[in-house]
């Protein structure tokens, strides 16, 4: 369900004022009304708005400087200047400060609904599209990989080296924590980032088909096989392939995936001619595969083969500080896709969520935003949207759990990651409420509850 547009209109006559809510209240939106350019400013602070609708000439404060005051707090709102007096001079001024457009009294419904129509339609592309291209830009990048933990900052670390490299890597870690993500990150950023990057599930496929699958058949090799096919590591030839839950493949099979990454080359099923591949080989598992070798049901060398490099992806539980730039990142790409302004979740939503164990790890917790903005009505999440299993069982966990002296808590969490984004930020306020995605009158509280000071100097 799409959000109802927020539209703020600024005038000092009465008639305009009453005039316009109702046109734009029978067009389906929300508007407010205020006859001042002070009062404007104190709204545009408190909340979000779509598109403000300011007069040019009024007492204390005119509409020019309404619009510069207003671009300071939120560059991007969108403005529509009106006036009474249209002049060139009038039109040049208002575009050079910033508007969006103008429109000129005596004015009609129709005038005004297709000059909102046409705004709101291209804020919308806009958003989208700057959201498709950084996504297009940065899409696999180590800062796509949120978290300033210690552990997570050494795992960036150690992909940093690795990248550079083409040495095989096995990632560990629980299912949902971003395997597949740190791997795709590993080849956007390696000397092979030009060339393919292919994944496959040892887990999705049953034995009979895993092999062709990694390796190809020609046609006629087995019954269905109705034409040649290549396999993952013929199409991963100059680039990545990823195995994904590689402890589910069947012995037969690792053993011929084991003389291929020796050699290099190998034959398709039910084929004669000997195909050389330059491949560089990712793996990531759910499983100890250690414990694997030892009931026979891994080979001992091809896990030392896989093992060049290992790295082991923490479950959510043990790097809950990350949890809330987590929340952040996904807040802002749901709220885009869904066309809805969510800022924010609000305290009480943030510590259940920070409290609960997410045994489905960032995959979860992912789950549980996304559907949150989808159900939400209001302009953040709170404790309604959080799905009823996560609040029984964060209330459980924080009332058994016995926490060691070195543990932080919830307030120290927020206060951290507070102090973290002001020092990146120079301490400028409005940047900082930006980036943490909330309203200025909310941040100086926060500087005011946990005593934050600007250091001097």
């Amino acid at each position: 369900m799409k959000e109802i547009p927020q539209i703020l209109i600024v005038d000092d006559e009465l008639i305009v004022r009453e005039s316009l809510v109702d046109w734009l209240s029978e067009s389906g939106y929300e508007s407010v009304a205020v006859d001042d350019g002070y009062k404007a400013i104190e709204k545009v602070k408190s909340k979000d708005w779509d598109l403000l609708l300011v007069d040019l000439k009024m007492p204390k404060m005119d509409g020019i400087e309404v619009m510069r005051q207003v671009k300071e707090i939120s560059k991007d709102i969108p403005i529509v200047i009106i006036t009474g007096y249209p002049t060139v001079d009038t039109a040049v001024q208002a575009m050079k400060e910033g508007a969006y457009d103008y429109i000129v009294k005596p004015f009609n419904p129709e005038e005004i609904n297709l000059v909102i129509r046409n705004i709101l339609a291209h804020q919308k592309l806009v958003k989208e599209n700057l959201y498709l291209r950084q996504e297009l830009k940065r899409r696999y990048q180590f800062k796509d990989i949120v978290g300033k933990s210690s552990k997570m900052q050494d795992i960036l670390s150690l992909l940093r080296t690795v990248a550079k490299s083409n040495s095989t890597v096995l990632i560990n870690g629980e299912s949902g924590t971003g395997k597949e993500l740190i791997a795709r990150a590993i080849h956007s950023t390696s000397l092979r980032a030009q060339g393919p990057f292919v994944a496959v599930s040892c887990a999705a496929l049953p034995e009979s088909l895993l092999e062709s699958e990694l390796f190809g058949h020609e046609k006629g090799a087995f019954t269905g096989a109705v034409s040649t096919r290549k396999g993952k590591f013929e199409m991963a030839d100059n680039g990545t392939l990823f195995l994904d839950e590689v402890g589910d493949m069947d012995i037969r099979t690792q053993a011929d995936f084991l003389r291929v990454l020796e050699e290099r080359e190998f034959r398709r099923l039910g084929g004669s001619e000997l195909i050389k591949v330059d491949v560089r080989v990712l793996s990531a598992t759910n499983k100890n595969l250690e414990k694997l070798v030892e009931k026979g049901e891994f080979r001992e060398d091809l896990y030392y083969r896989l093992n060049v490099v290992a790295m082991e992806v923490p479950p959510l539980r043990e790097r809950r500080e990350d949890i809330p730039l987590l929340i952040e990142h996904f807040v802002k790409k749901y709220a885009i896709e869904n066309g809805k302004t969510i800022k924010f979740v609000d305290g009480d939503a943030l510590d259940i969520l920070i409290k609960y164990d997410w045994p489905g790890n960032v995959r979860e917790l992912e789950n549980t935003i996304e559907r949150a903005i989808v159900v939400v009505k209001k302009h953040f999440i709170g404790l309604e949207e959080l799905p009823t299993l996560i609040k029984d069982k964060a209330s459980t966990v924080a009332k058994d759990a016995e926490y060691s002296d070195e543990t932080l808590s919830l307030q120290d969490i927020e206060k951290n990651h507070i102090e973290t984004i002001l020092e990146a930020t120079e301490w400028n306020i409005k940047k900082a409420a930006d980036v943490l995605e909330i309203d200025r009158t909310t941040l100086y509280n926060k500087l005011k509850k946990y005593k934050l000071k600007r250091p001097k100097g």
